[in-house]
């Protein structure tokens, strides 16, 4: 299957960084806002799963959420219809538990989270304690309350180390957002004076170990996300080439607010926007306005990066369109900023660093 049979709005943010999604060995995916809203698959995902499958490309679902456990994630991409197994999962539970158990075995924790958070931290050899534990780690869960936040923050005071499990403000739900990790941490940082560590995106151990379990190098890899904050500067700081899609918390607003830019920008993972008809597009074609999307070739339909949509201009004026989109983006962002040199020598890479 070739992703060129499908052409959407691609917002190109650098003429020299195209990407050739063909050429690259490895994807690293956010799902929250990438993959689903809630518990609502994002239109095209089944479809870019199945393209990953078929080319023999290695993935990976990074996640900052630290609620679910790998098992859980694939037991709900599988209630979408979507077939992932669970060992394609990572998330900012596993990142922590791994830090506490490099940092510290055998030590003890007072948690507020779910069973991802929880169970991590148990498989690491990391125990309970709710009386005088060397660290307090926060994530996202309902057993977030005033008691707990509480209990949390008079053990920081005392002297515990405060560990977040992603530095992630807010995340989308179905109908709006919902507080994460950084806003929950926010109150004991407050109220102690003590600043968190946080162990998810864009925390480069948690890039360097995705890369390790793609067994690729920075160069080879792609990491395609929904938030500049996290994803972008996490996949860039590691030079991967990086893809932002505007299905979740970041939108074209927004992106002017950064000194960085991402490599590409699209509007879903799927290309959800536009077909411009089935024939297939020819790769590297500057000239006649094809650009390499997300999902293999896609052809530049929106002349600007401000939102302001324009018709297919057929097979002919796609290099004026091209022309346009460069000349705008010029004016907003002056000159072009190039994607950074790859790092490390086999995927253990060493970052400029800091999901």
């Amino acid at each position: 299957m070739k992703f060129g049979e499908k052409r959407g709005e691609v917002i190109r943010m650098d003429t020299y960084n195209m990407i050739d999604f063909n050429e690259k060995k490895g994807f690293i995916c956010d799902m929250d806002g990438v993959i689903y809203h809630g518990n609502r698959v994002l239109p095209g995902v089944a479809e870019f799963i199945q393209w990953l499958h078929d080319e023999n490309k290695e993935y990976l679902f990074l996640t900052n959420n630290s609620g679910y456990t790998p098992r859980e994630l694939s037991q709900k991409l599988a209630r979408m219809g979507l077939d992932v197994t669970e060992e394609h999962f990572y998330t900012s539970a596993l990142a922590t538990a791994a830090f506490l158990r490099d940092q510290a075995p055998g030590c003890s924790v007072f948690a507020i989270g779910e069973a991802g958070l929880l169970n991590a931290l148990y498989d690491a050899g990391i125990t309970m304690n709710d009386v005088n534990p060397d660290y307090v780690v926060v994530g996202e869960g309902r057993s977030y309350s005033l008691d707990t936040l509480t209990k949390a923050t008079n053990l920081v005071w005392k002297g515990a180390k405060l560990i977040g499990a992603n530095s992630d403000v807010s995340g989308p739900i179905e109908n709006g957002i919902v507080p994460a990790c950084r806003a929950l941490v926010a109150p004991i940082e407050m109220a102690t004076g003590t600043q968190a560590y946080f162990c998810g995106k864009p925390n480069p151990l948690m890039m360097r170990t995705g890369l390790r379990m793609l067994h690729c190098h920075s160069a080879e890899a792609v990491m395609v996300g929904d938030r500049m904050d996290t994803d972008v500067i996490s996949g860039m700081e590691s030079g991967m080439s990086t893809v932002l899609v505007l299905s979740g918390v970041s939108t074209r607003e927004t992106i002017k607010t950064y000194a960085y830019r991402p490599s590409m920008v699209l509007n879903g993972v799927g290309d959800e926007l536009h077909e411009h008809g089935h024939d297939e597009a020819e790769p590297g074609g500057d000239d006649n306005g094809i650009a390499q999307g997300a999902l293999g070739t896609l052809r530049l339909a929106g002349p600007d990066v401000l939102g302001t949509q324009s018709g297919d201009g057929g097979e002919h004026g796609g290099g004026d369109q091209e022309k346009k989109a460069d000349d705008l983006f010029h004016d907003a962002h002056g000159s072009r900023i190039r994607q950074p040199a790859p790092v490390g020598d086999d995927g253990d890479d060493e970052k400029a660093d800091l999901d």
